[in-house]
């Protein structure tokens, strides 16, 4: 009895270890697919996937109903190898913080950026990060707003085509992209600190 108590408080132990090593968050910049792809590479993130969040309608659908929803991804990653200060580092140089109209050639309120946090301690980060941005554009208006963390819902089903897009894609990804200008205009914005 007292081995069988042992045994289980360590496989507990290692189970809480294990997990506490994951934290999430949800952020939107518009085309989910490159969003996907510019955090996949980024090292201590282990998913990123692919959904709507923001709105109030349950279950929204690429090509059905996603009013008032945000395309967006949630990003798991371990915060002993990322920080989720660093990932909001790595969020302003892949979006355009300027754009009240979408991202780069997607418009509409579904491809708006937006950084989604769950708790006190995210908002402060993440205001902070967005007052150093205002700082580096002082004749610009930085739109992108911080909002609270919602449902998010994953795209699933006969729309899962969208999950790693870009991997399973290439050709087709790497046309829109060039196509949709998002490195260029990053790159105009950001300088050298684009990522791509």
């Amino acid at each position: 009895m007292k081995y069988t108590r042992i045994l289980f408080l360590l496989t507990i132990s290692l189970f809480f270890a294990t997990h506490a090593l994951a934290d999430k968050t949800i952020l939107a910049g518009g085309c989910f697919w490159c969003m996907e792809s510019d955090f996949e590479k980024l090292e201590g993130v282990t998913d990123v996937v692919s959904g709507f969040t923001g709105g109030s309608l349950k279950d929204p659908t690429y090509n059905g109903n996603h009013e008032g929803h945000y395309e967006a991804v949630e990003i798991t990653y371990d915060p002993n190898q990322v920080s989720y200060q660093q990932l909001l580092d790595h969020y302003w140089v892949n979006i355009d913080p300027f754009d009240d109209r979408g991202q780069f050639c997607d418009k509409g309120h579904s491809y708006l950026a937006a950084i989604f946090v769950a708790n006190e301690t995210e908002r402060a980060i993440a205001e902070e990060s967005k007052r150093r941005v205002v700082a580096m554009f002082p004749g610009q208006t930085v739109v992108t707003p911080i909002l609270d963390a919602s449902t998010f819902y994953p795209i699933k089903g006969s729309e899962s085509y969208h999950q790693d897009y870009y991997k399973n894609n290439p050709i087709r990804y790497n046309a829109y992209r060039w196509n949709c200008g998002r490195d260029q205009r990053l790159r105009y914005i950001w300088g050298d600190k684009a990522t791509h």
